[in-house]
């Protein structure tokens, strides 16, 4: 079965969490689609027991085509769920969270407070809104471990593990501390690219005129600073791993 760079940087994390644990362990994949993420964890022996789970009848009907086909009808439950509204605290050691936008996948965790603490790791994966989600996080009291970013398609994707915790209060929300911390090289490539989208959004603000466009200059300016402010971190030779 081949999978998306992303998906195989999901399944990396999980596998990474998994092998660091002495128990078998049981992972519950949120919108799940097609059902590939869970199958290839069950199979790959990374997870023992998985639940598919989606809003969706039609996405979990071909979930439930490809885990049978699998073979695996007998280690992963496929479930139609609003979220996390019908899992059950203790059911799942790790969740993930996949190719939905930022806003909706605070939704679906704020709204499933009633397993945070049973949850022991979060695989998360945004498609928008990183800053806020990143915010949101602390919010809840979640801490990013670890981040990936990936490139597929000429589109970046980052893929983060979250646990119980405090953010640090001098962390980059917009572009992700751990991404910085390890000199990521996808990310090195992302922040020159919007940099030059930012130099050149400020280039036709400054022809611009009304209060609009001078409190959108003073974003983008201050977009700038921060952007570079992380490039300079990201060249100097030493940086917490």
């Amino acid at each position: 079965m081949r999978l998306s760079k992303r998906l195989e940087t999901i399944i990396g994390m999980v596998s990474v969490w998994a092998s660091q644990k002495e128990k078998e362990i049981t992972a519950a994949d949120v919108g799940t689609d097609h059902g590939f993420v869970p199958i290839a964890l069950v199979e790959r022996g990374i997870v023992k027991r998985a639940l598919a789970m989606d809003v969706g009848r039609g996405p979990l009907l071909r979930a439930r085509e490809h885990v049978r086909e699998r073979g695996l009808n007998d280690r992963i439950e496929l479930r139609l769920s609003d979220g996390l509204s019908l899992l059950s605290p203790g059911e799942a050691d790790v969740v993930i969270l996949s190719g939905m936008g930022g806003e909706l996948m605070l939704r679906i965790l704020r709204e499933g407070v009633h397993v945070r603490d049973s949850v022991k790791c979060w695989i998360l994966s945004p498609q928008s809104e990183l800053f806020l989600f990143r915010r949101g996080l602390g919010e809840l009291g979640l801490a990013i471990q670890d981040e990936v970013m990936v490139k597929e398609d000429g589109k970046y994707y980052v893929v983060m593990a979250a646990e119980k915790g405090h953010m640090g209060e001098n962390d980059c929300l917009r572009y992700g501390e751990a991404l910085i911390r390890k000199k990521d090289p996808i990310l090195r490539e992302f922040l020159e690219q919007e940099r030059e989208q930012l130099l050149k959004i400020r280039e036709k603000l400054l022809d611009s005129r009304g209060e609009a466009a001078r409190k959108r200059l003073a974003d983008v300016e201050r977009r700038l600073g921060e952007a570079e402010d992380v490039q300079k971190r990201l060249n100097t030779k030493q940086e917490i791993l």
